[in-house]
């Protein structure tokens, strides 16, 4: 399953609040066929969610995984996460990265332990402002990558989310010829360095709106967004998906 469109709400949402997300989202979409995009709700909203969109064919995913099951307070595991219907996790977001301190190895074993269940991952990369600003962008999302993915076998589903931190919430993104660039090095990278030689889909992340959406999808090596504010609007959302699908190749 390959996943273009995916919403993370973060920790928003409510029951209530739901419901009408789902009829916006609904009479707001042009496409029947929307296998290919994807909401990551919070976990406690996820069964209502999977509920709600069973009829849809919109794919609900988690926010996050464990490395391990049984005694981790507060963790959510992979199988409990497919035990209730998500087809797939987020992985290695900046805030988890940086509020809770995931290293890319112990993201490593989150990859891992997803792989030996067959469960598909969302893998987040990106660089802080210091980094864009020193010119060495391309270096330390090197580091993330052979740290994180070096000699694993990477399976079908696979996907990288470049979200530069600085353009998360801030309104403002690199030039589109540059996320280009940074995403065609991706994918080269994770090619020379993954077991199989897997070259995933690359998404871009960081203020994508329904006005900045058709300039980032002409781009060849944009494969699709994870979208952070703007899909907490079931319209907005739905207007991205819709921009995704008739962007003419």
């Amino acid at each position: 399953m390959s996943l273009s469109i995916i919403g993370n709400w973060k920790s928003n949402g409510s029951l209530e609040s739901n419901k009408s997300w789902i009829h916006d989202f609904k009479y707001s979409i042009n496409d029947s066929e929307i296998s290919n995009v994807a909401i990551c709700p919070p976990f406690t909203y996820l069964d209502q969610m999977i509920s709600l969109t069973s009829n849809l064919g919109l794919s609900i995913g988690s926010q996050d995984i464990d490395s391990s099951s049984g005694a981790r307070t507060g963790s959510i595991s992979v199988n409990a996460c497919k035990d209730i219907g998500c087809c797939f996790s987020i992985v290695g977001h900046s805030e988890r990265r940086e509020i809770f301190g995931e290293s890319n190895m112990f993201l490593r074993q989150k990859l891992i332990t997803a792989q030996e269940s067959g469960f598909q991952v969302i893998f987040c990369i990106g660089e802080p402002k210091e980094q864009q600003l020193a010119g060495t962008t391309n270096n330390f999302l090197e580091k993330q990558i052979i740290e994180s993915l070096s000699d694993l076998e990477l399976l079908d589903g696979f996907t990288i989310a470049y979200e530069p931190i600085w353009a998360i919430g801030t309104g403002e993104i690199p030039d589109v010829k540059d996320i280009n660039a940074t995403h065609k090095f991706i994918k080269d990278i994770v090619q020379s360095s993954s077991k199989n030689n897997f070259t995933p889909n690359v998404l871009y992340g960081g203020s994508v709106t329904s006005k900045n959406a058709e300039v980032l999808f002409k781009e060849k090596y944009i494969d699709g967004a994870l979208i952070g504010g703007a899909s907490l609007n079931g319209k907005e959302f739905a207007e991205i998906a819709n921009i995704f699908k008739n962007r003419g190749f």
